[in-house]
């Protein structure tokens, strides 16, 4: 295997066929640093996770699951944390739907009424609900660097019109989906980023993770509640304690954020467990 690539929290391999290999690592990132501390199982999680995913949209589009097998030779904890995928001619941006207004969409609304571009009513709060889920894109920065919103009209300029369709289409078919399944299961899906690419035959595919506490925010359906921050099954979690004086880190110095006390490791991995049971009803 040659090594391409290492991200936030996954490795990347080409094998001699050309197919990919991805590794999901317990890696966890915040605020565009990857922490020092690990969270235990956090790659098998999010790996079989997407892969029940996967297997919910396959109706919407194909994804670029081959196997999920190690190839030979590969160590051992590699096990339940590889996907060998197709490769694909991925999409230059960052596709995001939102249902719900929080985060950097928050920020936005707040200044400007809209997110990437898109009116809202006035009056929302942290956590309402929007009147219909949008496509809010970004730009696709790389590891360190923070990504930029778009407007729909800069993704049709940077990739023509009927693709920007396409992508903000799928997008919201993904979301939608994702949020309806969840919510049977008392789980809000608020937002989430999906990754899309093109198969050499012209085939747009999903790929990389879908849905997981990393890609999206889970919220729980009966504490539900606009006006605050919603308590969460995914690394929201994590970024709160950042900026609790609990964890002394200054955001604004650029210094790297602190490690994890284990309590905060041990209820990370906790409610990243608990969203996969929840979702999937399988025990990990």
């Amino acid at each position: 295997m040659k090594h391409l690539h290492s991200g936030k929290v996954r490795d990347l391999y080409e094998l001699p066929g050309g197919e990919l290999v991805m590794v999901a690592r317990d890696t966890i990132s915040a605020f565009d640093f990857v922490l020092d501390t690990p969270i235990p199982d956090k790659g098998r999680i999010l790996t079989r996770l997407s892969l029940w995913w996967f297997e919910r949209l396959a109706d919407l589009l194909p994804h670029h699951v081959l196997s999920t097998e190690p190839p030979p030779g590969a160590p051992a904890e590699w096990a339940g944390r590889t996907i060998v995928a197709r490769r694909l001619d991925m999409v230059k941006v960052e596709c995001v739907a939102r249902g719900y207004l929080t985060g950097s969409g928050l920020k936005d609304y707040r200044a400007t009424g809209a997110v990437c571009g898109v009116a809202l009513p006035p009056g929302l709060m942290d956590g309402s609900r929007l009147p219909e889920p949008i496509f809010t894109p970004t730009t696709k920065a790389d590891v360190g660097d923070h990504d930029e919103p778009m407007t729909f009209a800069e993704v049709e300029a940077a990739v023509g019109a009927d693709v920007a369709a396409r992508l903000r289409d799928t997008t919201l078919a993904v979301y939608g989906r994702g949020a309806e399944i969840a919510r049977e299961r008392g789980i809000i899906v608020a937002d989430t980023k999906i990754e899309l690419g093109w198969a050499p035959d012209g085939e747009l595919v999903l790929a990389d993770e879908v849905l997981t506490p990393d890609s999206s925010r889970f919220w729980p359906l009966d504490a539900w509640k606009p006006g605050h921050p919603q308590p969460s099954f995914d690394k929201q979690f994590v970024r709160d304690w950042l900026l609790s004086p609990e964890s002394g880190w200054d955001r604004a110095s650029g210094a790297a954020p602190p490690p994890l006390p284990p309590d905060i490791i041990e209820r990370t991995r906790a409610k990243y467990v608990e969203a996969y049971e929840r979702l999937t009803g399988e025990r990990f």
